[in-house]
């Protein structure tokens, strides 16, 4: 079985350079939820740590494994791929949880089976000619201060303990080890969206990561995110070689609160030329180093509205053109899921999708998920909070967004989300092995439908 290409993808001046010599544009998605999981993704509630302890209470250690391995093993298969593929995509990111390859209680000890599902995701890809990028997506201690490093807190505890750092580096030397080898590997996203609060971390942390992975694999690419979730640049200087500084570009009017398009999101008018002024705000750093441009993550949060939808469809149109224009490459968010913002989505009368139907409802009632959500649902108890906190502490300006945000986070996406991991667990009460089986199965690209006209803007971008 052949899997790789004849040489590795590089980086030269502003450009990636294919094995042939010739410049490549990535153009890609990432597998988001799948071997680090999130909640909009596939519906449960709070972390996927709290979420996989609370469905073991439930279902007991064998039948929960059960679950969770089929739920692996359909939610990418050669069939996604081919789909990919055939959408003229070149590219697909992969995020990764570090307790894929070590356990908390066996630190420094990494598992060789947790290479399993990644390697067969990247051997899929590259039977299709589709380069990969392995995305270290949750970090020990939480390398931010949201839900989708697992982060069960709002503090981000991975940048204040050298122990965390240090686990990360030996993770990565050894994942460098395993595919330095794999050409159809593009190269590693180090880390991703950092939020560094203090700024004082994040580079000197770089410095010693890049060092340590080049001692043990000096041919991919490296990916290394912005500081405050790859949109600050600041405290970083010269580029490494072979390396790129990587910028995450969502758009404000596709977002949860986003208002009308073009229009007024926030206090702020957005159109075409403002998306375009913010890449370049975001990408300076990059251009300036004279590095290829990568769009690490983007993309819209859909509604079911159609109005709404049109508008954030228009948003994406507006993007990829810019990204078109710039020469810049990209992986947007995500690739599959229950219908935020998926390419690919879980059908609502599958096994599954009937199963949570009534649950997700609910969490979007309640504001629980921090994606999607406008921050003002349940107003009898959101405003009086933010109302509050503005008028007792009108000058706190709390990492990384501001007020609203961390009133939304704490209230939320903590408070209200962790009784809703436990009410999301015993919706599995009951089943049996079959009925676990028909969950994971709902994952399957043949029960999923596709969004189509996202499918011919991806192509075209």
């Amino acid at each position: 079985m052949d899997t790789t290409a004849n040489g590795y993808l590089t980086t030269r001046g502003d450009r990636f350079i294919g094995p042939d010599g010739n410049a490549i544009r990535l153009r890609g998605t990432s597998l988001g939820g799948w071997l680090s999981m999130e909640n909009f993704i596939t519906g449960f509630a709070s972390t996927e740590k709290l979420m996989r302890t609370e469905l073991r209470k439930v279902l007991g250690e064998e039948l929960a494994d059960r679950f969770f391995r089929g739920l692996l093993s359909s939610f990418f298969t050669e069939d996604d791929a081919r789909l990919l593929a055939e959408t003229s995509l070149n590219s697909v990111r992969i995020p990764v949880h570090y307790r894929l390859f070590e356990d908390d209680d066996r630190p420094f000890r990494l598992k060789p089976e947790g290479f399993r599902e990644l390697d067969r995701a990247i051997e899929a890809c590259g039977r299709r000619g589709l380069y990969t990028i392995i995305d270290l997506h949750a970090a020990p201690g939480g390398q931010n201060q949201r839900w989708h490093s697992d982060n069960p807190t709002h503090r981000a505890l991975f940048w204040e303990y050298p122990h965390f750092q240090d686990r990360v580096v030996h993770l990565w030397e050894g994942l460098a080890d395993h595919y330095r080898d794999w050409t159809f590997v593009a190269g590693y996203n180090l880390l991703n969206e950092p939020g560094d609060e203090s700024r004082a971390v994040v580079a000197p942390f770089y410095s010693r990561l890049v060092a340590a992975v080049r001692a043990v694999d000096s041919r991919h690419i490296l990916f290394l995110d912005g500081n405050t979730y790859a949109t600050e640049f600041d405290c970083f200087g010269d580029a490494w070689a072979n390396a790129v500084y990587v910028c995450h570009d969502y758009a404000p009017p596709g977002l949860g609160p986003g208002g009308p398009y073009p229009g007024e999101t926030r206090g702020a008018w957005f159109d075409k030329a403002a998306l375009e002024e913010k890449f370049l705000q975001r990408s300076a750093h990059a251009r300036k180093l004279g590095m290829p441009i990568w769009v690490g993550e983007f993309g819209p949060i859909y509604t079911g509205d159609p109005a709404v939808d049109k508008q954030r469809s228009q948003v994406l149109t507006d993007q990829l053109g810019i990204y078109r224009d710039h020469g810049a490459s990209w992986a947007i968010w995500t690739y599959k899921d229950l219908g935020r913002q998926g390419l690919a989505v879980v059908s609502p009368q599958s096994p599954y999708g009937s199963l949570v139907r009534a649950f997700v409802d609910k969490k979007i009632r309640l504001g629980a998920d921090n994606w999607g959500s406008t921050g003002e649902e349940v107003p009898e108890v959101t405003r009086p909070v933010q109302d509050l906190i503005a008028k007792e502490f009108p000058q706190f300006d709390p990492y990384p967004w501001g007020r609203w945000d961390w009133v939304r986070l704490l209230l939320q996406q903590i408070l209200i989300a962790e009784p809703l991991a436990q009410e999301y667990a015993e919706l599995f009460r009951g089943l049996d092995e079959a009925g676990i089986d028909a969950l994971s199965r709902s994952f399957e690209l043949a029960a999923c439908s596709i969004r189509e006209p996202l499918r011919s803007q991806l192509a075209n971008g």
